[in-house]
């Protein structure tokens, strides 16, 4: 049994906006002229969305019912295309945000086992 209600239509409007806000214009950027070189930015976009309905058992005469949805897009700066003289070039954009968690990791992880290394020489020297 599928429960429709009259907010339905708006949901369904909402969600065919978003899937066609998420087309190949939004992953490349408007292209920039500068002489005779020619650069197009390019994003990553990922996106992803589920929704559901129900009906239930009927408690003290209430009605039972249910609806839901949702939608998430997420768009990232790829890098950019770089055309001059029939050529063209890549270069990536760089994510500072991820080098500096992953140094991060990577401190915390050596702390952790410099901190097992000295727990183990300790142990050792408190036994002869």
């Amino acid at each position: 049994m599928t429960l429709t209600t009259h907010d339905d239509t708006a949901v369904l409007e909402t969600i065919r906006d978003a899937i066609d806000s998420a087309n190949a214009g939004k992953v490349f950027g408007q292209p920039i002229v500068q002489g005779d070189v020619l650069l197009l930015p390019v994003a990553t976009v990922h996106g992803g969305g589920g929704g559901g309905s129900g009906t239930g058992p009927q408690a003290d005469g209430h009605d039972a019912g249910g609806a839901g949805g949702g939608l998430g897009v997420t768009a990232k700066p790829a890098g950019l295309f770089i055309i001059k003289d029939g050529k063209v070039s890549w270069r990536p954009a760089v994510d500072v945000n991820r080098i500096v968690l992953g140094g991060q990791f990577v401190a915390v992880t050596a702390l952790l086992v410099v901190r097992a290394i000295v727990k183990a020489r300790g142990r050792r020297r408190s036994r002869k």
